[in-house]
Protein backbone atom coordinates (compact mmCIF):
# COMPACT_ATOMS: atom_id res chain seq x y z
CA UNK A 1 0.00 0.00 0.00
CA UNK A 2 1.08 3.71 -1.00
CA UNK A 3 2.09 5.81 2.11
CA UNK A 4 2.61 9.20 0.31
CA UNK A 5 -0.51 10.52 -1.56
CA UNK A 6 1.05 13.68 -3.81
CA UNK A 7 2.60 16.52 -2.47
CA UNK A 8 1.87 18.77 0.51
CA UNK A 9 3.70 21.82 -0.49
CA UNK A 10 6.74 23.04 -1.77
CA UNK A 11 9.48 25.20 -0.28
CA UNK A 12 11.46 27.78 -1.66
CA UNK A 13 13.86 30.53 -0.39
CA UNK A 14 13.46 34.37 -2.02
CA UNK A 15 14.76 37.74 -1.96
CA UNK A 16 12.39 40.45 -0.96
CA UNK A 17 8.55 39.87 0.91
CA UNK A 18 6.92 42.80 -0.99
CA UNK A 19 8.03 41.06 -4.49
CA UNK A 20 7.49 37.42 -3.58
CA UNK A 21 4.08 38.41 -2.05
CA UNK A 22 2.69 40.61 -5.25
CA UNK A 23 4.07 37.95 -7.70
CA UNK A 24 2.23 34.94 -6.28
CA UNK A 25 -1.11 36.55 -5.17
CA UNK A 26 -1.11 39.37 -7.53
CA UNK A 27 0.68 38.18 -10.87
CA UNK A 28 -0.07 34.11 -10.50
CA UNK A 29 -3.43 34.71 -8.34
CA UNK A 30 -2.86 32.63 -5.72
CA UNK A 31 -3.98 32.90 -2.09
CA UNK A 32 -2.35 34.13 1.17
CA UNK A 33 -2.69 31.43 3.00
CA UNK A 34 -0.54 32.05 6.30
CA UNK A 35 1.76 34.28 7.50
CA UNK A 36 4.17 33.21 10.13
CA UNK A 37 7.97 33.09 10.85
CA UNK A 38 10.62 30.48 10.05
CA UNK A 39 10.34 27.97 13.02
CA UNK A 40 14.09 27.03 13.14
CA UNK A 41 17.03 28.95 14.48
CA UNK A 42 16.89 32.59 15.77
CA UNK A 43 17.13 34.71 12.68
CA UNK A 44 13.49 36.46 11.99
CA UNK A 45 12.44 35.46 8.54
CA UNK A 46 8.65 35.85 7.60
CA UNK A 47 7.45 32.29 6.44
CA UNK A 48 4.85 32.88 4.07
CA UNK A 49 2.03 30.09 2.63
CA UNK A 50 0.50 30.66 -0.65
CA UNK A 51 -2.38 28.32 -2.27
CA UNK A 52 -5.65 27.95 -3.24
CA UNK A 53 -8.81 29.53 -0.61
CA UNK A 54 -9.10 26.63 1.67
CA UNK A 55 -5.15 25.92 1.96
CA UNK A 56 -5.42 22.51 0.67
CA UNK A 57 -2.27 19.98 0.29
CA UNK A 58 -0.88 19.29 -3.29
CA UNK A 59 -1.82 23.47 -4.18
CA UNK A 60 0.92 24.57 -1.07
CA UNK A 61 3.40 26.85 -1.98
CA UNK A 62 5.60 28.54 0.48
CA UNK A 63 8.61 30.89 1.24
CA UNK A 64 11.49 32.48 3.41
CA UNK A 65 12.54 36.04 2.06
CA UNK A 66 15.97 36.42 3.21
CA UNK A 67 16.57 39.76 2.11
CA UNK A 68 16.99 41.08 5.44
CA UNK A 69 18.85 38.82 6.67
CA UNK A 70 21.06 39.47 3.85
CA UNK A 71 21.59 35.23 3.26
CA UNK A 72 21.88 33.76 -0.16
CA UNK A 73 22.49 30.46 -2.05
CA UNK A 74 23.51 28.87 -5.26
CA UNK A 75 21.32 27.17 -7.47
CA UNK A 76 23.18 24.12 -9.21
CA UNK A 77 23.18 20.60 -9.31
CA UNK A 78 21.96 18.23 -6.22
CA UNK A 79 19.18 20.51 -5.81
CA UNK A 80 15.86 21.01 -6.63
CA UNK A 81 15.78 23.51 -9.39
CA UNK A 82 12.49 23.62 -10.53
CA UNK A 83 8.97 24.10 -9.30
CA UNK A 84 6.34 23.41 -11.87
CA UNK A 85 2.77 24.31 -11.31
CA UNK A 86 -0.60 23.08 -13.14
CA UNK A 87 -2.62 25.01 -15.13
CA UNK A 88 -5.40 23.92 -17.56
CA UNK A 89 -4.05 22.89 -21.20
CA UNK A 90 -5.54 25.35 -22.94
CA UNK A 91 -4.46 28.10 -20.72
CA UNK A 92 -0.59 28.22 -22.22
CA UNK A 93 -1.49 31.39 -24.21
CA UNK A 94 -3.13 33.45 -21.49
CA UNK A 95 -0.14 32.51 -19.27
CA UNK A 96 2.92 33.76 -21.54
CA UNK A 97 1.22 36.91 -22.62
CA UNK A 98 0.00 37.79 -19.24
CA UNK A 99 3.45 36.90 -17.14
CA UNK A 100 4.95 39.25 -20.21
CA UNK A 101 2.88 41.84 -19.65
CA UNK A 102 3.86 41.87 -16.09
CA UNK A 103 7.34 42.42 -16.72
CA UNK A 104 7.81 38.54 -15.57
CA UNK A 105 9.78 37.23 -19.15
CA UNK A 106 7.90 33.63 -19.87
CA UNK A 107 8.50 31.10 -23.11
CA UNK A 108 7.15 28.11 -24.43
CA UNK A 109 9.38 24.98 -23.52
CA UNK A 110 8.14 20.60 -23.89
CA UNK A 111 9.59 18.14 -21.92
CA UNK A 112 8.46 14.37 -21.79
CA UNK A 113 6.04 15.64 -24.79
CA UNK A 114 4.16 17.90 -21.94
CA UNK A 115 4.01 21.75 -23.18
CA UNK A 116 4.94 24.06 -20.47
CA UNK A 117 5.42 28.21 -20.30
CA UNK A 118 8.88 28.72 -18.17
CA UNK A 119 9.83 31.71 -16.23
CA UNK A 120 11.41 32.96 -13.08
CA UNK A 121 10.21 33.59 -9.71
CA UNK A 122 11.46 37.63 -9.21
CA UNK A 123 14.60 35.99 -7.05
CA UNK A 124 15.40 34.41 -10.29
CA UNK A 125 14.60 30.85 -9.14
CA UNK A 126 12.78 28.47 -12.12
CA UNK A 127 9.13 27.68 -12.67
CA UNK A 128 6.99 26.04 -15.10
CA UNK A 129 3.12 25.87 -15.52
CA UNK A 130 2.37 22.59 -16.98
CA UNK A 131 -0.47 22.11 -18.91
CA UNK A 132 -1.86 19.09 -16.96
CA UNK A 133 -4.85 16.96 -18.72
CA UNK A 134 -7.53 15.29 -16.49
CA UNK A 135 -6.62 17.35 -13.38
CA UNK A 136 -10.06 18.06 -11.67
CA UNK A 137 -8.74 20.23 -8.93
CA UNK A 138 -10.55 23.63 -9.18
CA UNK A 139 -8.81 26.46 -10.21
CA UNK A 140 -7.66 29.30 -8.08
CA UNK A 141 -9.68 32.35 -9.83
CA UNK A 142 -8.24 35.84 -8.87
CA UNK A 143 -8.41 39.76 -10.53
CA UNK A 144 -7.76 38.78 -14.25
CA UNK A 145 -7.48 34.90 -14.33
CA UNK A 146 -10.78 33.55 -15.19
CA UNK A 147 -11.53 29.70 -13.96
CA UNK A 148 -10.38 28.67 -17.47
CA UNK A 149 -7.00 29.80 -16.91
CA UNK A 150 -6.31 29.60 -13.13
CA UNK A 151 -3.80 27.39 -11.58
CA UNK A 152 -4.64 24.18 -10.26
CA UNK A 153 -2.02 23.79 -7.90
CA UNK A 154 1.04 21.76 -7.89
CA UNK A 155 2.15 19.75 -10.52
CA UNK A 156 5.66 18.69 -9.86
CA UNK A 157 9.20 19.28 -9.50
CA UNK A 158 12.76 18.91 -11.11
CA UNK A 159 15.12 17.97 -9.28
CA UNK A 160 19.02 18.28 -10.57
CA UNK A 161 21.40 15.50 -10.25
CA UNK A 162 25.14 14.65 -10.36
CA UNK A 163 23.99 10.58 -10.38
CA UNK A 164 20.54 9.68 -11.92
CA UNK A 165 20.76 5.92 -10.79
CA UNK A 166 20.94 6.62 -7.11
CA UNK A 167 17.71 8.93 -7.57
CA UNK A 168 15.99 6.43 -8.97
CA UNK A 169 16.74 3.77 -6.49
CA UNK A 170 15.79 6.48 -3.98
CA UNK A 171 12.43 7.55 -5.30
CA UNK A 172 11.18 3.77 -6.73
CA UNK A 173 12.62 1.69 -3.67
CA UNK A 174 12.74 3.86 -0.91
CA UNK A 175 9.44 6.44 -1.39
CA UNK A 176 7.39 3.94 -3.39
CA UNK A 177 7.12 6.64 -6.60
CA UNK A 178 6.64 4.62 -10.21
CA UNK A 179 9.66 5.64 -12.93
CA UNK A 180 7.16 6.42 -15.98
CA UNK A 181 10.03 6.32 -18.74
CA UNK A 182 13.21 8.72 -19.56
CA UNK A 183 14.05 11.44 -22.40
CA UNK A 184 17.52 12.30 -23.22
CA UNK A 185 18.87 13.54 -19.46
CA UNK A 186 15.94 13.40 -17.88
CA UNK A 187 13.71 10.76 -15.94
CA UNK A 188 9.96 11.12 -14.95
CA UNK A 189 8.73 9.64 -12.03
CA UNK A 190 4.46 9.76 -10.60
CA UNK A 191 3.63 10.21 -7.05
CA UNK A 192 1.00 7.71 -6.07
CA UNK A 193 -2.14 9.11 -5.51
CA UNK A 194 -5.77 9.01 -5.97
CA UNK A 195 -5.68 12.70 -7.28
CA UNK A 196 -4.10 14.15 -10.07
CA UNK A 197 -0.70 13.43 -11.94
CA UNK A 198 1.91 14.50 -9.72
CA UNK A 199 5.42 14.33 -11.12
CA UNK A 200 8.89 14.42 -10.42
CA UNK A 201 11.31 15.03 -13.03
CA UNK A 202 15.28 14.01 -12.26
CA UNK A 203 17.72 16.12 -14.08
CA UNK A 204 20.95 14.89 -14.85
CA UNK A 205 23.31 17.66 -15.01
CA UNK A 206 26.82 16.12 -13.66
CA UNK A 207 28.78 19.43 -14.94
CA UNK A 208 27.12 22.11 -12.66
CA UNK A 209 28.45 23.52 -9.42
CA UNK A 210 26.77 21.72 -6.06
CA UNK A 211 23.74 23.27 -5.00
CA UNK A 212 23.51 25.40 -1.84
CA UNK A 213 21.68 22.84 0.70
CA UNK A 214 21.19 25.39 3.51
CA UNK A 215 18.01 27.76 3.64
CA UNK A 216 19.52 30.59 1.51
CA UNK A 217 17.48 33.24 -0.53
CA UNK A 218 17.58 32.22 -4.16
CA UNK A 219 17.21 28.64 -4.17
CA UNK A 220 14.46 25.99 -3.77
CA UNK A 221 14.56 24.22 0.01
CA UNK A 222 12.47 21.08 0.27
CA UNK A 223 9.79 19.08 -1.47
CA UNK A 224 6.61 17.74 1.05
CA UNK A 225 5.03 14.48 -0.13
CA UNK A 226 1.58 14.44 1.67
CA UNK A 227 1.60 11.16 4.11
CA UNK A 228 -2.11 12.05 5.06
CA UNK A 229 -1.69 10.49 8.34
CA UNK A 230 1.10 9.87 11.40
CA UNK A 231 0.94 6.03 10.71
CA UNK A 232 1.60 6.44 7.11
CA UNK A 233 4.53 8.76 8.15
CA UNK A 234 6.14 7.53 10.67
CA UNK A 235 6.03 3.91 8.85
CA UNK A 236 7.90 5.74 5.69
CA UNK A 237 10.04 7.08 8.41
CA UNK A 238 10.88 3.44 9.32
CA UNK A 239 11.32 1.94 5.73
CA UNK A 240 13.55 4.43 4.48
CA UNK A 241 15.97 4.12 7.72
CA UNK A 242 15.71 0.23 7.13
CA UNK A 243 17.27 0.91 3.79
CA UNK A 244 19.95 2.51 4.39
CA UNK A 245 18.79 6.42 4.50
CA UNK A 246 19.76 7.14 7.93
CA UNK A 247 19.61 10.96 7.37
CA UNK A 248 15.76 10.69 8.44
CA UNK A 249 15.21 13.68 11.14
CA UNK A 250 12.68 12.91 13.79
CA UNK A 251 9.36 14.67 13.59
CA UNK A 252 8.73 17.87 14.08
CA UNK A 253 5.80 20.26 14.71
CA UNK A 254 4.99 22.61 12.28
CA UNK A 255 2.32 23.96 14.13
CA UNK A 256 -0.09 23.38 10.89
CA UNK A 257 1.38 19.80 10.42
CA UNK A 258 3.74 17.18 11.49
CA UNK A 259 7.05 16.88 9.05
CA UNK A 260 9.95 14.53 9.17
CA UNK A 261 12.83 14.83 6.30
CA UNK A 262 15.19 13.17 4.75
CA UNK A 263 17.92 14.21 2.41
CA UNK A 264 18.07 11.99 -1.18
CA UNK A 265 21.12 10.47 -2.38
CA UNK A 266 20.84 13.39 -5.48
CA UNK A 267 20.83 15.99 -2.83
CA UNK A 268 17.45 17.34 -2.49
CA UNK A 269 15.69 17.30 0.32
CA UNK A 270 12.75 15.66 1.24
CA UNK A 271 9.70 16.05 3.72
CA UNK A 272 7.12 13.59 5.01
CA UNK A 273 4.23 15.79 6.35
CA UNK A 274 0.77 15.35 7.38
CA UNK A 275 -1.71 18.01 7.84
CA UNK A 276 -3.00 18.57 11.55
CA UNK A 277 -7.35 18.48 12.25
CA UNK A 278 -7.40 21.71 12.25
CA UNK A 279 -4.57 22.53 9.78
CA UNK A 280 -4.45 26.78 9.15
CA UNK A 281 -7.51 27.25 11.37
CA UNK A 282 -5.20 26.55 14.21
CA UNK A 283 -4.24 30.30 15.06
CA UNK A 284 -6.47 32.27 12.93
CA UNK A 285 -10.92 31.89 12.21
CA UNK A 286 -11.21 29.08 9.31
CA UNK A 287 -12.36 30.71 6.53
CA UNK A 288 -9.89 33.64 7.12
CA UNK A 289 -6.69 32.48 7.36
CA UNK A 290 -4.10 34.05 5.81
CA UNK A 291 -4.57 37.66 6.82
CA UNK A 292 -2.29 38.72 10.12
CA UNK A 293 0.67 37.68 10.84
CA UNK A 294 0.96 34.57 13.60
CA UNK A 295 3.43 33.18 15.57
CA UNK A 296 3.84 29.51 16.89
CA UNK A 297 3.18 29.21 21.16
CA UNK A 298 6.86 28.95 21.36
CA UNK A 299 7.46 32.32 19.94
CA UNK A 300 5.08 34.42 22.38
CA UNK A 301 7.76 35.77 24.14
CA UNK A 302 9.86 36.66 21.38
CA UNK A 303 7.60 37.84 19.31
CA UNK A 304 8.29 41.93 19.52
CA UNK A 305 12.16 41.16 19.13
CA UNK A 306 10.92 39.12 15.74
CA UNK A 307 8.77 41.37 14.96
CA UNK A 308 11.32 44.30 14.92
CA UNK A 309 13.77 42.38 12.65
CA UNK A 310 11.34 41.80 9.96
CA UNK A 311 11.56 43.00 6.45
CA UNK A 312 8.41 45.21 6.45
CA UNK A 313 5.77 44.77 3.49
CA UNK A 314 2.14 45.74 2.58
CA UNK A 315 -0.30 42.87 2.32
Amino acid sequence: MALINGYHHLTMSVDGAQEDFDFFTKTLGLKSVKKTVLFDGTTPVYHLYYGNAAGDPSTIVTTFPFRKPGIFGRRGTNQTKVIQLAVPPKSLDFWEDRLNKAGRKASRIERFGIRRVALEHPCGIPIELVAAENDTREPIIADGISAENGIKGIYGVGIAVFDKTSMDDFLTIGMGIEKLGEEASALKFKLPGSGPMASVEVLHEPNKPQGTWTLAGGTIHHLALNTGNEENQLKLKAHLEGLGFTDVSDQKDRNYFKSCYVRSPGGALFEIAWSVEKGWAVDEPEGKTGQTLVFPPWFEDRKAEMVAGLEKFEW
